[in-house]
């Protein structure tokens, strides 16, 4: 699948004013950001890319700062080598290790998790996928059903498979991260993932124990009813991809129409994870 770049440069720009305008590039599809020097380089599928949205996006911050940018074709290839020479391991809470295919195995961990991203999100280094790890880390999954929406390669789903969890489904509307996630599943012997490519339409007439949303606000909004109908009388739901101000306040407002009530947050940067209980 190819992928374009576009390389974003500011003249002069606050940390808080980045973060909103990648909030909402994201918003409009762009699905991975690397920091660059005065700004950023965002990345998107290319049949998904359209310039007057981008430049819309901009328009709107036009009389806070001035914005330039480049768009350029990124071949495969020299995605997943760029991704090779910056992908080092991870460990989260002392439990879990997370690593590539050319790394080297370190059986003193509990959980070790394999992971060959390609061109998928998650590797568990972005604020956002490293703190649902921590939630899952900390919740009880053994035995339970689970959903992983956006699941990008897998890696969440993967993480819960290790801890027990019973049965598991794994959701992404883009065919990369549905293939990633079945890879990545049997690089780590796991058999009981089913991945899905799809988006809400996709989600299984199934009752979930657990479900992990990590995507962005919008498509939050959109998909939080639906989850709400699968989710169990005291299911738990996890949901990251946003951030602080104003996004968590309206995950709270639409989480609570469906009887979905708020429990607690983490917040990396200004990245943001929440977990809410489904109660009777």
């Amino acid at each position: 699948m190819q992928y374009i770049k576009v390389v974003v440069q500011f003249d002069k720009i606050e940390d808080y004013q980045q973060d909103l305008f990648i909030n909402d590039l994201a918003d409009i599809g762009f699905d991975a950001f690397e920091e660059a020097k005065n700004g950023f380089t965002a990345y998107m599928i290319k049949d998904h890319f359209s310039e007057e949205q981008l430049k819309v996006v901009i328009a709107n911050y036009e009389k806070e700062f001035a914005t330039s940018y480049e768009i350029e074709d990124v071949p495969e290839e020299n995605w997943n080598l760029e991704w090779e020479k910056n992908f080092e391991p991870l460990v989260v809470y002392d439990v879990c290790y997370v690593r590539a295919t050319f790394h080297k195995l370190e059986p003193s961990y509990p959980y070790e998790i394999v992971i060959d991203p390609k061109m998928a999100f998650g590797t568990g280094h972005h604020q956002t996928t490293t703190m649902m790890m921590e939630y899952i880390i900390a919740a009880d999954v053994k035995d339970k059903t689970v959903l992983d929406m956006g699941c990008g390669t897998g890696i969440l789903a993967i993480l819960a498979a290790k801890m027990g969890a019973k049965e598991l489904t794994a959701v992404d509307y883009d065919e990369v991260c549905y293939e990633s996630t079945k890879e990545n599943a049997a690089l780590n012997h796991i058999e009981n993932i089913t991945a899905v490519c799809g988006s809400k339409e996709a989600i299984p007439e199934s009752a979930f124990d657990v479900i992990f949303a990590n995507i962005n606000r919008n498509i939050l909004l959109d998909q939080i009813s639906r989850y709400a109908e699968v989710l169990v009388d005291n299911g738990r739901i996890f949901f990251s991809g946003f951030y602080l101000d104003p996004d968590l306040e309206l995950i709270k407002v639409e989480c609570a129409k469906y009887g979905l009530n708020y429990v607690d947050h983490k917040q990396q940067d200004n990245w943001v994870a929440a977990q809410f209980v489904k109660e009777i």
